[in-house]
């Protein structure tokens, strides 16, 4: 368990590491572009790292027409992320996608039947997250919060 917590928090940062590296390359040529260019150097990586294996890639016909909408949900992530990022900062877009994601996690196990009684928590969960980008803008970076008085 702890192996794949760890491997969750990786994928995290490489996450957050390609949001905003995306979200400069977006402001060079635009969000589409960024998106195109994006998928096309993973394209190419894949390709590569799969190039040994290839005999073993086989073209999935007997899955769901719905299992193949995962590219271009991934397509449009990556480009409403580069229109989002450079006008938000890394850390409110980060934490808007979470939250977002927090929310369709939730819906997809209530469809699913899994979510079981969580469904409340979790709920709490992404309002603490919008709570905390709520309170940050109050804020900003380079002005003091006020002191609360004795």
């Amino acid at each position: 368990m702890l192996l794949f917590m760890t491997l969750a928090i990786v994928n995290g940062l490489c996450i957050g590491g390609s949001r905003s590296i995306n979200g400069k390359l977006a402001q060079h040529d635009g969000a589409l572009a960024a998106s195109f260019w994006n998928h096309l150097g993973g394209f190419l990586f894949l390709s590569l790292s799969l190039a040994g294996g290839a005999a073993a890639l086989h073209l999935p016909l007997d899955a769901p027409w719905t299992a193949w909408c995962g590219g271009v949900i991934g397509a449009v992530f990556v480009a409403l992320n580069g229109y989002a990022l450079p006008r938000l900062g890394t850390m409110k877009t980060a934490l808007l996608v979470i939250a977002g994601q927090m929310l369709a996690g939730v819906l997809i196990d209530r469809l699913a039947g899994v979510g079981g009684r969580s469904a409340p928590a979790q709920l709490a969960g992404v309002a603490l997250i919008l709570l905390g980008l709520y309170a940050s803008r109050r804020h900003p970076p380079n002005t003091p919060a006020p002191r609360a008085s004795n």
